[in-house]
């Protein structure tokens, strides 16, 4: 006897999703020089919010650049292009009710404001150290490099960056170290109820 079988799916939704989550779905966008701890402080941030079981997920150049974005350079057509990508994956992730943390220097407001159109959930996290501060620090070597001419179109020197003029939370590392610049995007989040805590 043939056994009727029956298939049906269910569609989850992002609403459904978050409310598993205890959560919202929302971008956080590190913006700001080379150097000037956006990493530093979107690892921070994640290592708190994961601590407090929140799901997260971080983009950065590291496992952006090496594998989805590996044919892009830097010219200016090239890094519009990397915001674009970077833009349409975090509106996926968005919208699986993940919290996305995103550090890349994005020195451009359209793009940014292009990022923003695409994801929605959008906080913009303007990390404001000076370049003398950046160019002091210099991890990877780049300022000593482009400074010497070996890197061209270096962000900050030979070409522009133009900060935010309103961000939604804006952090001067020169007054603020990695945990306290953690505390107040947590906060933030918080406040504007993306978790519940």
């Amino acid at each position: 006897m043939e056994k009727n079988i029956v298939w049906h799916s269910h569609t989850i939704s992002r609403e459904e999703r978050e409310k598993i989550k205890n959560q919202k779905g929302v971008t956080l966008w590190f913006t700001g020089l080379s150097g000037s701890g956006k990493s530093t402080i979107a690892n921070e941030v994640e290592y708190q919010l994961n601590k407090k079981g929140f799901h997260t997920y971080l983009l950065d150049g590291d496992n952006v650049r090496h594998g989805l974005n590996n044919d892009l350079g830097f010219s200016e057509s090239n890094r519009k292009e990397n915001i674009r990508r970077i833009s349409e994956v975090s509106k996926l992730f968005v919208d699986a009710g993940l919290i996305t943390l995103t550090a890349f220097i994005s020195p451009f407001r359209e793009d940014r404001e292009r990022a923003k159109e695409i994801i929605g959930d959008f906080i913009e996290i303007f990390i404001d150290t000076p370049f003398e501060e950046c160019s002091k620090r210099d991890p990877k070597g780049l300022y000593k490099k482009a400074m010497n001419g070996e890197i061209k179109n270096f962000t900050g020197l030979d070409s522009p960056y133009e900060e935010p003029l309103s961000p939604d939370i804006h952090i001067q590392t020169t007054q603020s170290d990695i945990e306290e610049s953690a505390n107040i995007v947590v906060s933030y989040l918080k406040e504007k109820g993306f978790i519940n805590v």
